[in-house]
This record gives C-alpha cells, structure tokens and sequence, in this order.
C-alpha cells in the first residue's frame, strides 16, 4: 500500500493526489455546512434585529460565498501539486476568472436586492405611473453592467486582450445591428411607449385581436394577460403600427339596446314603456344620468325602442347590465309589455277555375 501512494502520476505522488481530493471535497463539504449554518443560526440571529439591511446581505450572500469557498479549495487543493508552467498559468487564470464572477455575482445580488428592498415600495406609492415602468427596465440594465464589467474585468485578468476583443465586437456589431433590425425597431417601439405613454401597467388594452392587462413593458416586448387567463408576449414594434384601444381609459362604458315590441302595442304601452325605461336608468346607481331612448322603427316583426345608457367608470360593468335587464323584464311583465318574436303571417287566396 505504502508504494502505492509513493507512485507518480502526472508529477506527483498517488499521496499528493488523495489528500488534493480530500482538501476539494473537504471544501464541498464546508460550503454545506456554510449553507446551513447561515440558513438554520446566522438568519434566525440577524431576523431579531430592527433593521433589514443585514437580512438582505445574509440572504444575497450566500450563494456566491458558498461559490467561493469551494473556488478556494479547489485553488489549495491544485496548488499543492506540482504540474508543468502551462498548466500552472491556466489554473492561475481559471481561478481568478471564477473569483472575479464569484465577486461580480454577490454585488449583482446585493444592489438588485436593495433595488426591491426600498427603490420599488417608492414607486408602489408614487401617484406617477412611468416609474413602475422603468424600475424593472432600471433594474435589468444595472444587472447587466455589473455583469458585464465583471466579465471585462475577469477577461482582462486572465489576459485576454478585452480591447481587441471589444474592437471585435464594434466591427461585428454593424452586421449584426442590420441583422436584428427588428431588435431595434422593437426598442424603438418601447421608448416610444414610455414617451407617448398610450398605455401603462395594469390597464387594459385591446390590439391584434388580443383583448388583456397589461402586466409588464420592457424595451423589447410587452407582457399582457388575456380574459382568458393567458400570458401574451407582443414585440413592440407592434404598438407603433397598428391601433391600440385602451379599454381603461374609457370615461364610461356605453350600452345600446335594442328592443322589439309585439304590432299589437299601443302608442299608450309604447310611451309607457319609454318611461319605465328611463326611470330604470335614473334608479341605477351604477349608470350615468344621460341616456336616449326614442321609438325608432318599425321592423319587419317588430316595433323597435332605441335605448342607449352609460356605465359609469369603476361600476361593474357586467352586474349593473344585469340589473338593468332584469328590472326591465320585470317592469314589462307587471305592465302587459309583450317583447316580439320573429313571425311570419302568410295570407291565402283560393283562385276559381
């Protein structure tokens, strides 16, 4: 056993090589029990405090310190070996490279953290509505610096040469700005919503055949959900090319009925019928005061009663019709008011040989 672990593989000893592996899953082991040690004792200790600035950190940390515990025992666990200058230079650089985004991890976590902590309560209670569009804009863009600064960052340290890397990217980047024309007429379209503002969260809207709530505006697309219960995602260029009907901002939602009464109706009944319909709209308290209501045809089974009312913004729209029809079936039912049916009368006449 004993020349075994005197052996050499790859330059170092069968010895070197197990205790290098005991040292990384010692590591893996300690990460756990980091996790658990934060979760079960350090979150119970810090909730009774009065302050959540600590609970954020704690709960933002520790991810990425379980990441870099382990980082760190795979670098002692390789470090003791000895291997060949290349290899050496490739494990320097893959360390730090991990380290870096290890590092850029945490701060991403942290400012996005606080971002919900106290920037996003602000806006909830802020009458302006353009910063509960922009913050998850705001919060995405500053996610994506931190990352992006951090990859530059670890790239740069690894010895990447980042400035011919970028000059890459800016000679690319005109073939791919012609290749993603919709990408950008898309972008456009976002800004040109936050600067029109035809919409914002949370009202309803109407475009494309899709009828929804608006739940989120990005730069790219536009979430709404449908009265079905589904989430539709529509580019924005859309909104910039066709119509869009916004339901919310209705002042008030119009309802025209058309009622056919039976030929044998009175010019008496049909006055009274006039009536009964407009005290039925002034007794609503759901409804606007303007209404009309006018005898307007004489249909081919029927006499037809025009009658147009209003539902006040913020009622209930589907109950107060109910209402209505209701208390219009009753009072036409205590009056002998007889709705019409499609007839037809066919008169004959017998023709002597």
């Amino acid at each position: 056993m004993r020349e075994f672990f005197e052996t050499t593989f790859y330059g170092n000893t069968a010895m070197n090589w197990l205790v290098s592996l005991l040292i990384i899953a010692g590591s893996v082991v300690a990460g756990k029990m980091a996790m658990w040690f934060f979760n079960k004792i350090v979150k119970k200790l810090v909730s009774r405090s009065k302050t959540k600035i600590d609970d954020i950190l704690l709960d933002m940390i520790d991810d990425p310190a379980i990441l870099l515990i382990v980082t760190f025992g795979f670098w002692i666990g390789f470090e003791r070996l000895t291997f060949s200058p290349e290899v050496d230079q490739w494990l320097y650089k893959g360390f730090y490279f991990v380290l870096i985004l290890g590092v850029t991890w945490l701060i991403a976590r942290i400012v996005d953290a606080f971002i919900a902590e106290y920037l996003e309560p602000l806006t909830i209670k802020s009458e302006n509505d353009i910063d509960d569009q922009l913050l998850p804009i705001f919060r995405k863009s500053i996610r994506s610096i931190f990352w992006i600064l951090g990859i530059i960052i670890a790239l740069n340290n690894t010895g990447f040469d980042v400035g011919a890397i970028l000059a890459g990217l800016g000679i690319g980047g005109l073939a791919l700005a012609m290749a993603a024309k919709d990408l950008v007429s898309n972008v456009f379209g976002g800004f040109t919503i936050f600067t029109d503002k035809p919409f914002k969260i949370k009202d309803r809207i109407k475009i494309g055949g899709f009828d929804g709530t608006v739940m989120e505006i990005g730069l790219r697309t536009t979430r709404i959900r449908t009265l079905e219960g589904r989430v539709v995602t529509i580019p924005n260029s859309k909104f910039t090319g066709s119509m869009v009907e916004n339901v919310t901002l209705e002042p008030t939602r119009k309802v025209v009925l058309n009622l056919g009464m039976v030929y044998d109706t009175t010019d008496e009944q049909m006055q009274l019928a006039m009536v009964i319909l407009r005290n039925i709209v002034k007794n609503q308290t759901g409804t606007e005061e303007t209404h009309y209501i006018g005898f307007n045809s004489f249909g081919d089974f029927s006499l037809g009663i025009l009658f147009i009312y209003y539902i006040t913004k913020g009622a209930d729209i589907l109950q107060t019709q109910t209402d209505i029809n209701l208390e219009i079936l009753r009072k036409f039912g205590e009056n002998k008011l007889e709705f019409a049916y499609p007839t037809q009368t066919i008169l004959t006449q017998q023709i002597n040989p």
